[in-house]
């Protein structure tokens, strides 16, 4: 299965690259990106391109008799939020950081992870302007992997003071309660780099130590999280709720609601304490 899922996110990452970099179509007509404002965020063509082209790729190598698709798309589609009846489930963001790849940071991600019962097995965060894919398999450990087929083993940071983590953030979607929070906690050094994906390769790529998401009136969905979380906790990091219980998908409401930290592990457990705190007090 991995091979299959490596190949279809540098296959995502190429055409997201194709929209980003505005490459034209191959009748030589110009990609446009065809702009949506949905409630929950922009949708655009590239969204819409990847979506199709990963779940035929997915449903012809693995049919969909014991495996479920679950992506933005295939939610909306649903009359009704209940879990996909299938053990095994393939969870898809074909473009996390929608703002971000039509700001122009270059810090926007294709997500897949496939579950089971609830659980991520199987991971795969293709960062396509830094040309490098991050995958993991459940015990097996998290590796990068470039253009050229190169792969190497990655590990989160073993800084141990709490002080010295350097939490990554948003440039948008931070509300006035979750400032407040940030600006509590111990630590204070800030890296801003947008996507959830590109945040945990981040931590993973030691440049960062923690993450943090607090639901507002809207909350991050599962094709946000699924995929990063395993590509993290692979690598010797930690990603739960603020109080301790590990995240679950395919559970009816693909929500992410509350408070869910990610960090290198070292101080997880306090970390996860001081903002149940925060979130008590306030």
């Amino acid at each position: 299965m991995l091979p299959i899922a490596r190949s279809i996110g540098w296959g995502a990452a190429k055409i997201l690259r194709a929209y980003y970099r505005g490459e034209p179509m191959q009748d030589g007509s110009v990609r446009e990106l065809n702009i949506q404002d949905k409630k929950d965020g922009p949708v655009t063509a590239a969204d819409l391109a990847v979506n199709h082209y990963v779940l035929s790729k997915l449903e012809a190598a693995f049919g969909t008799e014991d495996f479920g698709y679950l992506s933005e798309e295939t939610y909306k589609a649903k009359a009704a939020p209940e879990p996909l009846p299938h053990g095994w489930v393939w969870i898809l963001d074909p473009l996390d950081g929608t703002r971000d790849f039509i700001d122009k940071t270059g810090e926007f991600a294709f997500h897949l992870a496939l579950a089971y019962q609830g659980r991520p097995m199987l991971a795969i965060v293709a960062c396509p302007e830094l040309n490098k894919l991050y995958y993991a398999t459940l015990g097996g450990g998290t590796f990068v992997e470039t253009p050229d087929g190169a792969a190497k083993p990655m590990r989160v940071s073993d800084c141990e003071q709490i002080a010295d983590l350097t939490v990554v953030v948003s440039r948008t979607h931070r509300d006035d309660r979750f400032n407040a929070m940030l600006k509590q906690i111990p630590c204070q050094n800030q890296l801003a780099v947008g996507s959830v994906g590109g945040k945990i390769a981040a931590i993973v790529d030691r440049r960062a130590d923690v993450y943090i998401s607090l639901s507002g009136k809207s909350a991050p969905k599962d094709w946000d999280m699924a995929a990063p979380e395993l590509i993290l906790t692979e690598a010797g990091g930690k990603f739960t709720h603020a109080d301790g219980s590990p995240l679950r998908y395919n559970q009816g409401d693909v929500s992410q609601w509350g408070c869910l930290i990610a960090s290198n592990g070292t101080c997880h457990e306090q970390l996860c304490t001081i903002a149940s705190e925060l979130l008590a007090e306030g």
